[in-house]
């Protein structure tokens, strides 16, 4: 990993999670060794929207169960998971923070999707694949953190097969104006490499994608954070990201809000197609 790259995996590293994660499944009267494909929504999807996002972002993928997913920047695997057993397909996924994938395997296998999950530490930016190996691929809240968008998007573009698709749903800056800190993905502007929505259609033409199609998720956001914010009113759920986020995520979560609300950010869906070469 180069120095950026070890500064995100060390925000984002924690020891404890999987034993926060046991404690809430516990606190929920979930078996943590006999766990339904639902039981982790509220604490797998660690981006905006959560599990409704991901559906909706999926759903626009016309993925068939002989694909190979590729998820860059998997997390724990909610989304890889959720692939996996809506399509009965293949998907891998790849993160740089080391307790991320260990948590995301053991959920994985208590899940009983090891079969067709498959999980690996590595960067976005070097990617352990050969050329044309996946049939389509995601990225759900990751670019916010990577500061080479070029080397980003054709790497990912080397890896895909032509005519794949990349469907992405990210945090987009809309003005110059600062944000509040600190955010999910970074505590300053040091970690935090936001482009505009004009600005990712040109790294990813130059990578060779043809974007089909470009969403704005702003009213989704707001309405999301609203009806969480009601709901934990009276404390956090036993399940929720905030278990992700660990110490901090109220503030971390209302300033995501401030920033939405502001127009400083945007949340942004993307889908294009891999171009043939």
């Amino acid at each position: 990993m180069n120095p950026l790259e070890t500064k995100i995996a060390d925000h984002y590293g924690d020891a404890e999670l999987l034993a926060r994660i046991d404690a809430g499944l516990e606190t929920a009267g979930i078996d943590r060794n006999n766990l339904t494909p639902d039981d982790l929504a509220p604490v797998e999807e660690f981006h905006i929207g959560g599990r409704m996002a991901t559906e909706h972002l999926v759903s626009k993928m016309s993925l068939s169960d002989g694909d190979h997913v590729l998820d860059v920047g998997c997390g724990i695997g909610g989304a890889a998971r959720l692939i996996a057993r809506q399509t009965g397909g293949r998907v891998t996924g790849i993160d740089l923070t080391p307790e991320y994938i260990e948590t995301a395997r053991i959920l994985t296998e208590r899940t009983g999707l090891a079969d067709r999950v498959r999980l690996e530490i590595a960067s976005a930016l070097e990617m352990p694949f050969e050329d044309k190996s996946f049939d389509a691929a995601i990225t759900i809240h990751v670019a916010m953190n990577i500061a080479d968008r070029a080397a980003l998007y054709g790497e990912i573009s080397r890896v895909l097969k032509p005519g794949a698709t990349l469907a992405l749903f990210d945090i987009m800056k809309k003005d110059d104006g600062a944000l509040a800190y600190p955010v999910p993905w970074a505590v300053s502007d040091e970690t935090s490499h936001l482009t505009t929505p004009d600005e990712m259609l040109s790294f990813l033409k130059a990578a060779g994608f043809e974007v089909t199609e470009v969403e704005d998720r702003t009213a989704f956001a707001l309405d999301f954070f609203k009806q969480s914010f009601a709901a934990a009113k009276n404390g956090p759920p036993p399940l929720g990201v905030h278990l992700v986020l660990g110490a901090g995520a109220s503030e971390k979560l209302k300033n995501v809000f401030v920033n939405i609300e502001s127009g400083r950010i945007a949340p942004t869906l993307m889908i294009a197609r891999r171009k043939p070469d």
